[in-house]
């Protein structure tokens, strides 16, 4: 999960280095950084106590509900073609079904 999620920041990046300059630094800095706040969630939960595991796994899955609507907004004002947007969204999704999987094992 993890290491999904640091490939897919990786991906993110280069995105944002070739958004134009008003995105650069508003929208593609709130996706980066909500992509590190993922990542910082996924690491306490994978090396946390049980009990706050599921919390955590929660947080991040919000945090990837939001990376998804920031995506679809950078696609909506051009900040990324639609090969992007589409390899974009894809990882987004796979990172969420993750996710909901990770908490539902935790659930039972």
């Amino acid at each position: 999960m993890v290491h999904k999620t640091y490939g897919f920041y990786k991906i993110c990046h280069g995105c944002i280095k070739n958004f134009p300059k008003l995105e650069k630094y508003s929208l593609g800095l709130k996706i980066e950084n909500t992509l590190l706040e993922v990542l910082e969630l996924l690491l306490a939960a994978a090396y946390g106590l049980k009990n706050e595991k599921q919390q955590k796994i929660r947080i991040a899955s919000n945090k990837v509900d939001l990376l998804k609507l920031l995506i679809r907004l950078s696609y909506d004002t051009k900040s990324v073609n639609t090969k992007q947007y589409l390899a974009l969204q894809e990882q987004t999704v796979e990172i969420g079904k993750m996710l909901g999987g990770w908490i539902k094992s935790l659930s039972l």
